[in-house]
């Protein structure tokens, strides 16, 4: 059972490979290698054969290195003391990187199967390029425009007027409405994006309504996650910048503006009218309040609450958030503190 267990099942994956080993450092921009072999496929350290390449992130796993047969592995400089004899290192500044392309040389993204599947109901004034999949029972309803070499997946519903991008993947059971999205969108299963904001205003007879007419605009390169909401803006529109990745299962309110490149993990609730810059992280579980802005490549840890403005380049953990190096410094005064008191 091995063989199911291990990167890259083919019971799930198609593989290109065997590949010179020439060719696998290429693809990962390594050097080229002092000597080659054929290249069957990708493995951990402890699994990977001579015919296979691995690689090491971080010192952590020195020792996993020195034991591995592996017939090659990606690392960088510092860890080739590390490298057994017999295996070819292949060098380069970032293994991750490289390993990332190496793995998509070997396991492509599958192939986008051009046609509607007969069970899809597509309105008659909606535009489907010629190039594009849309799988079974999924719903494009009017004037919606779906851009080329897509995949809409099983039961997806692509609402009134949206727009898809060129080479998007939508996942199953996937709902997009009152949305923009640019190209190269991936957006994984049960997401739901356009739906109205959490809108409403208090009065003496009870809760009023407020109408939510922006839209979603999200732009190229961008994934979001499973099961992840975005809602469309009140008046403005709620954007998502380009080569943003948000995890599974986090919220983003009405009017929301999220920068290029930031990294949002799983459940993060993120309120309405939020700004934050670019190459912004932000950990499991943080919360935002609303109107709240977030200067650019700031880092918000897990289970932080956000409830101020935080600078550029800030470093915040706890709730309400704080600079993470007062954080620490607390904990271990209180630490002294609890100590002095047993004695």
């Amino acid at each position: 059972m091995e063989h199911l267990t291990r990167a890259g099942n083919p019971r799930f994956f198609s593989c290109t490979g065997p590949h010179p080993l020439a060719t696998v450092a290429a693809a990962a921009g390594c050097r080229p290698p002092t000597c080659d072999f054929l290249v069957s496929g990708l493995a951990s350290l402890a699994l990977a054969g001579p015919d296979e390449v691995s690689f090491v992130g971080n010192r952590r796993h020195a020792a996993a290195l020195a034991q591995t047969r592996a017939g090659a592995v990606l690392v960088d400089t510092d860890m080739l003391p590390s490298l057994p004899s017999g295996t070819v290192g292949l060098i380069t500044s970032d293994p991750v990187a490289g390993w990332a392309l190496i793995a998509a040389l070997f396991h492509p993204m599958p192939c986008v199967s051009p046609g509607i599947h007969s069970s899809a109901v597509v309105a008659d004034n909606a535009h489907v390029d010629a190039t594009t999949e849309i799988c079974a029972q999924a719903v494009i309803e009017a004037h919606a425009d779906i851009g080329p070499r897509c995949k809409i997946g099983s039961g997806v519903v692509i609402g009134e007027g949206v727009m898809v991008g060129p080479d998007c993947r939508i996942g199953a059971h996937v709902s997009i409405t009152h949305a923009l999205i640019g190209a190269r969108v991936c957006v994984y299963p049960g997401a739901r994006i356009g739906q109205e904001g959490f809108g409403f205003t208090i009065t003496p007879r009870g809760f009023q309504t407020v109408p939510q007419l922006g839209c979603v605009i999200i732009e190229d390169d961008v994934e979001v996650g499973a099961n992840t909401t975005i809602d469309r803006g009140s008046l403005g529109n709620t954007v998502i910048g380009g080569g943003t990745r948000l995890d599974n299962l986090v919220q983003i309110a009405h009017g929301v503006r999220i920068g290029r490149h930031c990294a949002v993990a799983a459940q993060v609730g993120i309120s309405g009218s939020v700004e934050i810059g670019d190459f912004v992280v932000v950990g499991g579980q943080a919360g935002f309040a609303e109107h709240v802005h977030v200067g650019t490549r700031t880092q918000v840890g897990a289970q932080s609450g956000v409830m101020s403005n935080l600078d550029s380049d800030a470093v915040v953990v706890g709730s309400p958030a704080r600079p993470a190096r007062d954080v620490f410094r607390e904990i271990a005064t209180l630490k002294k503190l609890t100590r002095a008191d047993r004695s």
